[in-house]
Order: C-alpha cells, then structure tokens, then sequence
C-alpha cells in the first residue's frame, strides 16, 4: 500500500450536497474538523455545475403559495411514493438555503423591484425555481467553494478514484482508491464518511450526465452491505439535445416555451390540457414518446425521432438574458440560433430517484456512514421528481448530514488502523485487472449496456423486455472479466478506470432491471406497457436491493404517509 491518510471525516463526491456538507462541518465545528473532499474530477468540474434552470423554495407566500401547496405538488408529483416526513422538512428548509446562499454572495437573479426571481418549473403550482439565468448549479458550486475557502480545515482529493470502502463487519474502516496523477493506491481513514457522489444515469446512452457519473458511490455502498432504495425509477428529461443529449433546461418552457411536433401541433393539449408544457417530467417524457412512436415525430440521426422546442415567440431580448446558456450551446453543437428556429429534442435519461437508502437525517444503517444527494433515497421525489427539486435538495440534505456529522464527531472513535489483509483485497482487484486477458473490449461492453438500457429500460418497459436486458447484463458481466485493459501504466490510466466504472455500472443496471421487472404496476417514471395501472394495494412500497454473491435480494418496506393518501393524478 502506497499511502495511508486520515482525517475526522470524509466527503465521497464534490459536488453541491458535498460541498454544502464540508460548510455546514467546519461552521459547527469552528473550523476545528479536519475534512477530506475525495473527488474523480476537478472540484469545480462536478456535474452540478450542469444544473441551469433554478432551485426550489416557497418564498411568495404573499402570493398565494405555501409550505403545504409545495408539499403537495412534489408528494403528487412522486406518484405519491414520496414520504411526506421528509418531504414537509424539505419544503421547511428549503427557503432557508436560499437566503444563506444570497447571504454568502450567490447573484440570483432579481425582479424589477428587487426581489430574488423565480420561474415556473413543471409541476409546481407557483413559480418556486429560484434562478442565476440558466448556470444556477454553476453559481452555487462557486458560493458554495468560495464559502469553504474562508477555511483551512479541509484537503483536496482531486482526480482520486475510489474503488472501495473499506468495512469490518459493520464497521466503516475507510476507503481505498486511485490517485490518478501518480498511480498510487492511498487508503483514507475517517470517524465519518459522507457519501455524495451522485447517481447513475450514464447507464444510458442518451443522457444529460457527464461521462464522470457512473453510480460509483452507489455501487460501492451496495458491495459494502447498504441496501440500495427505488433504484427502478430513473427520469427521462423531456427535452435533451439531439443528439448529444445535452440538457435543454426545464427553464425554457417556464419562460414559456413550446412543444410541438412534426405536424406543428402542441401536442400537450392532448396529455396534460392544464399544465400543458409545465406538467411533470415524467408524464411529457411519455407524451413525446408517444408522439414519436405514433409517426409525428421528426425523423432524426441515426433513429434518434425528435420533436421541436420552440422558443422563437419569446424574443432575442428574454433568451438573451434569462437563458444565455441554451442558445450558447444550440449555437456551438447544432448551429441552431433558438431565436429565430425551434430546437431539436427527445426525452433524455436525466436523474436517478432512487439511492442509498437513507432515514430523514440522511444517516445509513452503518453508524459512521451518511448519503446525501443524487446518492441518497431519503426518500424525497418518489417515483418521479418535480423539477427543481433536486438542486434544492443537495442543499438541504448536505447541511442536515453536514450538521449530524459535525455534531456526533466527539463521540465517535477514530476506525483501527487497516491491516494488510483489508488491504489485500483491494489492491488484489486492481492487479487483476490490469492483469487480465481476453478477446472482449472494455468501451463496446459499455456501449452495449447502454444500448440494452436504451432500449428495454426507457420511458416505455414491458416484463419480456426488462427480462431480456437482465439476462444481457448478466453476460456482459459475464464477459467482462475477458475484457483486458490495454494501458498497463498506473499514472492517468483511463482505461483501468473505464474497468473499474463498467463494474459499478453493471451492478447498478442489474439492480435497476430487476427492481423495474418484478414491480408490475406503472408509477411515476416507471411506465409498464403490461401493467398501465398505478397498484397501491400491491405495490405502495419502497424497493430495497440487497447485494448476495447470487445477485440482488429485493425486499420491500412501507412508504410514509402523513397527509395525503393516493389519488389519480390529473395535469
């Protein structure tokens, strides 16, 4: 082992919920705590700084809106899978970030009188998605790091490829991983780890995520005995670029933005008559779906149909300033002005609801582990999340998991020194890899679970389909241990990471297919062409995956109902 490092607690993932939580530490702790931020990337190069269109808080109650219109809107618009515990704290606490993100320099952007400004977002009954133009993530990872510079409490982990965490038994010992820029194996030790390092959603081929999201804290916690929750219900964004996939903000449709197909219809009238554009993400994603299977698509690049996001009626004035960044980038990838031609879309795997299993305080079933996050399924969005939500929910979650962490830091004992033989395993796994021989190919592996996962696991899933990509993710996992690493380096060997990425990727899949498979109901953003029905005798419940050497153990637990019992969701 090339290096050993410890510190009081570790951050797992760089982004908003991460470094929300290394804030709220060393603020509690007065500095004192010594905090380690273990990231892929660059800190800034998080994908949260991907999110444009605005985070939600209920800030106008002078206008009509309420804690409990909020609570409403995300509890309906999770199916009603979401447990209403956490969702009334959420909708409590989220007004509160906003003001301490203002308080620390963040530029919302203002009304004519003065005010933070917020716009529409699907699903929402007032405006609630507080916004910097469309780079909102953008500027709260930049509020959020210059706040954490006033410290001297925390080290950089960058380019830091963790493979494992490390237990004995129940007991969180550390984690082991890759430094990239020199190739050395490094263990790090803390009484507490956070682990906010996103979700999964590069399963898929189609996606809005960075190449770097690839569920590797989830899977990781998986192996290392946490169950993984809801892990069937993956959102499809309804408006992704063709046909890079780059997200098109929700934001263009709360400034009023259309919808149209071939035939220049708004086609919405006939899925969602009242909230038309601004219905939930999961019910236009099917509508556009739909829209393209029954012929009145565009026919698109390589089978990619599409469908038109028209904002040319809003004016060179309103894009220009409200959402600068989507007409950059429709200008650089597609040479598209969207003030003068509509955009090109299709609905895009966009967010994973489900996570880390987590209780409301963002604590694990590990004393010393929390999630918090993409990572975590607290549970807030359900089956399907409202937009807006998830930005503000980093927030929320990384200050309440920051604040328990820096609150129980004096009672918890730093873990026993790893020995050699907790260290053999990892360090074994990684020389078998480069060690490896055989006639398969790590990246076509990739591309064809992504391809399964297009196609059987999408906005539209039938049992004989979802039967077909679990037994096309077994071989797979089958044949990538054939799969040699051609670079044999140990300094930026991408190849080694590529290897260590598609394992994770493939447990994850495995979990996510078989959730979706026995789940025969269609809630939220799980749609089953052979069970169209929403079933909450049968299936108002939680899934957890369990990791067992034969593969997953599903089990179930009761989802948390405080106020308002299931009804027919109407748009």
């Amino acid at each position: 082992m090339d290096q050993s490092l410890g510190h009081d607690v570790l951050i797992l993932g760089a982004g908003l919920a991460g470094l929300r939580a290394a804030v709220e530490i060393a603020q509690r702790t007065d500095g004192k705590a010594d905090i380690g931020i273990v990231s892929k990337v660059q800190l800034m190069r998080a994908h949260s700084v991907c999110a444009e269109g605005g985070t939600a808080a209920m800030l106008r109650t002078d206008e009509g809106d309420s804690f409990d219109l909020h609570a409403w809107d995300t509890v309906k618009g999770a199916d009603f899978l979401a447990d209403q515990d956490v969702v009334y704290r959420f909708v409590k606490a989220s007004p509160e970030e906003i003001f301490r993100l203002d308080h620390w320099g963040i530029p919302w952007t203002r009304d004519e009188h003065g005010r933070i400004e917020q716009r529409p977002f699907g699903g929402h009954s007032y405006p609630r998605a507080t916004l910097a133009a469309d780079k909102t993530g953008f500027f709260e990872m930049q509020t959020l790091y210059d706040t954490l510079l006033k410290y001297d409490n925390f080290t950089r982990y960058d380019e830091f490829f963790v493979s494992d965490i490390l237990m004995e038994g129940d007991e969180f010992l550390g984690l082991a991983g890759i430094h990239a820029a020199t190739g050395d194996l490094v263990t790090l030790q803390g009484k507490a780890l956070l682990i906010a390092a996103g979700g999964a959603g590069t399963l898929f081929g189609f996606t809005t995520y960075s190449q770097s999201v690839t569920g590797d804290g989830l899977a990781m916690a998986y192996r290392a005995g946490l169950p993984l929750e809801d892990m069937e219900f993956l959102q499809f964004h309804p408006t992704g670029l063709i046909p890079s996939g780059i997200l098109m903000t929700e934001g263009c449709r709360g400034e009023g933005g259309y919808l149209r197909n071939a035939e220049g219809e708004r086609f919405l009238e006939r899925y969602a008559p009242d909230k038309m554009e601004l219905g939930p993400r999961d019910v236009i994603s099917r509508a556009e779906t739909t829209e393209i299977l029954e012929g009145r698509g565009f026919k698109g690049p390589d089978g990619l149909d599409y469908l038109h996001l028209d904002l040319t009626h809003l004016g060179a004035d309103l894009i220009n300033s409200r959402l600068p960044l989507i007409r950059e980038v429709c200008m650089k990838f597609v040479g598209i002005d969207p003030i003068d031609k509509p955009i090109p879309i299709r609905p895009v795997a966009h967010y994973s609801m489900g996570g880390i299993e987590t209780d409301i305080d963002g604590a694990t079933r590990c004393p010393a582990i929390w999630a918090a996050g993409e990572a975590a399924c607290v549970s807030l969005h359900g089956a399907n999340r409202l937009g807006s939500n998830s930005t503000a929910e980093c927030l929320v979650w990384g200050g309440i998991a920051g604040g328990e962490i820096a609150d129980r830091l004096g009672e918890m004992a730093q873990p026993p020194a790893l020995n050699r033989d907790q260290l053999a395993a990892s360090k074994a796994h990684i020389d078998d890899m480069l060690d490896r021989k055989g006639d398969q190919n790590l990246y076509r592996l990739r591309q064809e679970l992504r391809s399964t996962m297009d196609q059987y696991a999408g906005v539209y899933r039938t049992g004989e389909g979802l039967a077909k990509a679990l037994e096309t993710i077994r071989e797979i996992k089958d044949r990538s241990a054939r799969a040699p690493v051609a670079d044999k380096s140990r300094v930026y060997n991408s190849n080694l990471f590529h290897a260590l990425e598609l394992e994770n990727l493939l447990d994850l899949a495995e979990v996510m297919v078989l959730g979706a498979l026995t789940r025969e109901e269609s809630r939220g953003a799980h749609s089953r062409r052979d069970f169209v029905d929403r079933d909450d005798e049968k299936w108002m419940r939680h899934t957890l995956a369990w990791r067992t050497d034969s593969g997953p153990r599903l089990d179930y637990k009761p989802v948390t109902v405080t106020t308002w019992k299931p009804v027919e969701r109407k748009y």
